[in-house]
């Protein structure tokens, strides 16, 4: 699974509608940059793609001030938010997914009631905890690592980082419990997204003279 179908189609509908470069710069502020494939390129071609899909639906709207070509603006159809909760709930409980999958959907966690996201991550230890015994009486004999040469440092380092996950979602199974962060249906949500007209500090500046990556200019055509 690909963290970038998510991030877009979650962005996209925290906004309602929003052109390509609101989204980029969305997710850029939140540092999916760094931690994703959510690179310029990679958000444009997913907003096209998915327009394509229909989980999408693309507006034309006025040219830009600047003189530019019409942009176009996203909002999410009721396919597309199908598909959104879909991929959220999947990579909320998903142990084996990429790092970045998890991220993603940690992003959109509140989006989910109170209730089910505790579940979810519920689901997500025990399955953890199911791949950890099925995995370390092959892979990891009580004489240790060693036994297997160096190559049980593999193992052993896929077994310590789960038990980490595992850890770790755990304490956050306890911070909601505790009544941390404000779940869909329990009041006004936290805004993560930036205000029409707020300056991004994470944004990402393409070279002097040079198109950002994929070939888009700065206003998101």
């Amino acid at each position: 699974m690909s963290a970038i179908r998510l991030l877009v189609l979650g962005a996209v509908r925290q906004h309602g509608r929003a052109h390509g470069y609101q989204v980029r710069n969305d997710l850029e502020y939140w540092g999916a940059h760094e931690w994703s494939n959510a690179q310029p390129g990679s958000i444009y071609h997913a907003l096209k793609q998915m327009a394509k899909q229909g989980l999408l639906h693309a507006h034309e709207t006025a040219p830009s001030p600047a003189g530019g070509p019409p942009r176009t603006e996203y909002e999410i159809t009721e396919r597309g938010t199908q598909e959104f909760f879909a991929l959220l709930r999947t990579s909320l409980t998903a142990h084996d997914q990429k790092p970045d999958v998890l991220a993603a959907a940690l992003g959109f966690l509140v989006d989910l009631g109170r209730a089910e996201a505790l579940e979810l991550l519920a689901e997500r230890v025990r399955g953890i905890e199911a791949w950890r015994a099925e995995v370390t009486g092959s892979y990891l004999p009580e004489e240790g690592p060693g036994q297997l040469g160096h190559i049980g440092e593999i193992m052993n380092y896929w077994v310590h980082s789960a038990e980490a996950g595992a850890e770790w979602t755990r304490g956050l199974i306890e911070r909601i419990k505790g009544g941390a962060y404000v779940f869909a249906g329990e009041g006004e949500p936290f805004v993560g997204v930036l205000a029409k007209g707020q300056t991004n500090p994470y944004a990402t500046k393409p070279a002097r003279g040079r198109r950002p990556v994929g070939g888009h200019s700065a206003d998101g055509h």
